[in-house]
């Protein structure tokens, strides 16, 4: 890969988290991951990206809660190391499924006490419940696909590149 190729694909990806809502720079440490691997030490990732070493903790710290990077320790080594989390994807889809049944819960629970809002409101408070329902559900499939399970924990055959997405 050139060099123009890796600076390309991490500041796309620095784009792509952006476009999320996430740091941009969390996203090109993501790409940077992505493409290395790692281990890499705070003041690798920030000669290499050319950041401050504290937006490489902010960012870091990030990535690690979000279940992207691990820590990591390294013999003969006191500074802190970071890797891609031996399954970052599944991981992000993971904690989404769990937010959108969490969201759930909470929005039944407390429509329980929402008498006074009328039979509109409720409509609309139901239509978020299962908008997080359905998303909790599509979470689950897309957990099946990534593992490659059928969602009965039999192996699915999986391909490197799904005809559908490839025809896009």
């Amino acid at each position: 890969m050139t060099q123009n190729a890796e600076t390309d694909f991490i500041e796309g990806m620095g784009l792509v988290l952006q476009s999320d809502g996430m740091p941009r720079i969390a996203g090109r440490l993501m790409g940077l991951f992505v493409l290395h691997g790692g281990p890499f030490s705070f003041t690798e990732l920030a000669d290499r990206l050319a950041i401050s070493r504290g937006s490489v903790s902010t960012n870091t710290r990030l990535l690690e809660d979000l279940g992207v990077i691990e820590r990591v320790a390294m013999k003969g080594e006191r500074q802190d190391f970071f890797r891609l989390a031996p399954d970052p994807y599944a991981e992000i889809v993971e904690r989404k499924r769990v937010r959108s049944i969490r969201a759930r819960e909470s929005i039944l629970r407390n429509a329980e006490t929402l008498d006074d809002i009328g039979p509109d409101g409720l409509e609309r408070v139901d239509a978020l419940a299962n908008f997080f329902r359905v998303l909790a559900g599509a979470t689950e499939r897309a957990l099946d696909d990534l593992r490659g399970t059928d969602g009965t924990g039999t192996p699915m055959r999986t391909t490197r590149t799904d005809p559908a997405m490839a025809a896009e």
